[in-house]
């Protein structure tokens, strides 16, 4: 800071670029804010619930609750939650300028991690398993057999990846 001969204090502005800002924000250790896939697979009338994939699975919905909290006046978040709420902040931050929800962040964040052809594989995957899913879920007979069977191997593979 600067003060002039008989003036106000000049302040110098920085501004910061863009690419070291997303660099560290990709780097951040996070944890997941919806956490594992989890499945629910049925095999000979018995419903088994998975974080692996299987034949004919259903993906069910296990986000796990925040907890109460201030109720007491104190904060009882543990380090996992507390780094959940602070990705949500700060992806919500910078939704101007990546475009992405915090959602996609998460992906974004776990896959900064992976080697290159693993990050190429997981980028196929995204787009083949919506398609499979709906292949699995209209198909009728013979074709359902072969539609989940498929949908088994991309899901496996994705789980492989840690996509």
């Amino acid at each position: 800071m600067r003060v002039p001969v008989g003036g106000m204090p000049v302040m110098r502005s920085y501004r910061l670029p863009l690419l070291p800002v997303l660099a560290c924000m990709l780097i951040m250790p996070t944890m997941a804010s919806a956490g594992p896939t989890v499945y629910r697979c049925e095999t000979a009338g018995k419903v088994a619930y998975s974080d692996s994939p299987c034949i004919g699975a259903i993906i069910v919905d296990a986000t796990p609750t925040q907890g109460m909290d201030k109720m007491s006046g104190h904060s009882r978040k543990g380090k996992d939650v507390q780094q959940t709420e602070f990705n949500r902040v700060f992806d919500d931050a910078l939704k101007p300028l990546t475009g992405r929800s915090t959602e996609e962040m998460g992906v974004l964040r776990r896959r900064v991690k992976l080697p290159g052809p693993d990050q190429q594989a997981c980028a196929r995957l995204d787009g083949q398993l919506p398609r499979l899913e709906l292949d699995a879920r209209e198909a009728q007979g013979a074709t359902k057999a072969r539609a989940e069977f498929d949908l088994y191997g991309a899901r496996k593979r994705y789980f492989e990846l840690k996509c």
